[in-house]
């Protein structure tokens, strides 16, 4: 199945014009903090999982204008299996200086100290979104600082609608009012929804219940909750009266193709699915807004997001952070958006933002109610055993599902 943070360049080969400066005030002595650092312009190497040649190119650009303003060099690296090369760096004691950090990564890099804590002490800090700074916030520390982030939205395919008789006044806001809706879309040749089958999109069912994995600072496992309960339930139901199918049962690797190949009406995916559609299913119209509320009222929607690492046994500290003040300046951010079509972490870039792409409202407006990936190190196993349990929705016990997670997940932080 597809990465559910996968991006897609949107507009073929976008070229980033960067005015970046290089920022004084590090918080580093200038000479580093390793003794083996030497004075004068450094060389650091910098690793990115790249969602393809137009990101690799970027941020190649992006650390080229850098370089040149700060005397500086930033050799970028685009990994093939960034997990298994930053793990491989670290063990070596020879990490990359600059590197992304998935958020569902980041406690265990965190809690293994191979992460240099400098988001507490980062100019700006509370520009950033505040559910991406809790994102990279482990033991009451600001890590690192976010790069962009996703939501996800309900995307509708709006010659279906029109067909099925709908108008504006039947965008669902409530989960009724989406169970309806995804009923009257069903046709012989497509479902209402297609729902991709992991806690990266059932998961916005649970916040939007009030529930989660955990409570806000990571400290309790609340997974077995009524309120979990009622979300695997809605989907549960959803998925037993045929309306709703995950992406396997539609012959497809993920809802994005489903929904490109017109065998869903509806969709819940995050920003990245633009790219996807203008490249491989132009003819296809569709507009996303954003997902229904819970059964109190409540918004929830999941966040994506990766941060700027710098690593703990870097000799380059100074030079680093640096680097990623660059590439986290505003201007730099609403350049990467416009290449890479993802949305920047600075508060003060979203009206910009939304000005540029009016499209992706319902997605940066997530931010203000987005719960971000469960924070807890070596929490991954546990997790991935938790999505091979909602595989089994449609015929399994939600609430057995919920008590193994509980279970393994308070076993982890018991440790």
């Amino acid at each position: 199945m597809r990465n559910p943070r996968t991006r897609w360049a949107v507009g073929g080969a976008a070229l980033l014009s960067l005015s970046l400066s290089a920022c004084g005030g590090s918080g580093f002595d200038d000479s580093g903090t390793d003794s083996g650092q030497s004075s004068g312009p450094a060389s650091i190497k910098v690793l990115i999982a790249s969602s393809g040649d137009a990101e690799t190119k970027a941020v190649t650009d992006a650390s080229k204008a850098w370089a040149t303003k700060s005397g500086n060099k930033a050799t970028i690296t685009q990994a093939q299996d960034i997990s298994q090369q930053l793990g491989q760096g670290f063990a070596s004691n020879n990490p990359p200086d600059v590197f992304y950090v998935d958020a569902k990564f980041f406690a265990t890099y965190a809690s293994t100290g191979s992460l240099e804590p400098y988001g507490d002490s980062f100019p700006g800090k509370s520009d950033f979104y505040p559910t991406l700074r809790q994102a990279f916030t482990y033991d009451g520390k600001f890590y690192c600082v976010p790069k962009d982030f996703s939501t996800l939205g309900l995307q509708i395919n709006t010659t279906a609608w029109t067909k099925a008789g709908l108008t504006d006044a039947d965008i669902p806001t409530t989960w009724p009012q989406l169970a309806s809706v995804a009923k009257k879309l069903a046709t012989s040749k497509q479902v209402g929804l297609v729902l991709g089958d992991t806690r990266d999109r059932i998961g916005a069912f649970m916040v939007q219940a009030g529930g989660w994995v955990t409570n806000k600072d990571a400290t309790k496992v609340t997974a077995d909750s009524p309120e979990n309960l009622k979300a695997l339930k809605f989907v549960q139901s959803l998925l037993a009266d045929g309306s709703t199918k995950y992406p396997k049962q539609l012959d497809s690797g993920w809802s994005g193709e489903a929904f490109g190949k017109q065998k869903a009406a509806m969709t819940i995916e995050g920003n990245w699915i633009a790219g996807a559609m203008k490249n491989d299913y132009p003819g296809v119209k569709y507009r996303t807004v954003p997902l229904p509320t819970g059964p109190t009222g409540k918004k929830g929607t999941l966040a994506f997001t990766q941060c700027w690492g710098i690593a703990a046994k870097s000799k380059h500290k100074a030079a680093a952070l640096d680097f990623v003040k660059a590439m986290t300046s505003k201007d730099a951010e609403l350049s990467f958006a416009k290449a890479l079509g993802v949305m920047p972490s600075r508060q003060s870039a979203e009206a910009e933002y939304i000005d540029q792409f009016p499209q992706d409202k319902a997605f940066i407006d997530g931010a203000a109610y987005a719960q971000a990936p469960v924070n807890i190190a070596k929490i991954d196993q546990v997790l991935l055993d938790f999505d091979t349990g909602l595989q089994s929705l449609p015929d399994a016990d939600p609430k057995q599902i919920l008590a193994r997670l509980q279970k393994n997940a308070q076993a982890v932080v018991g440790q």
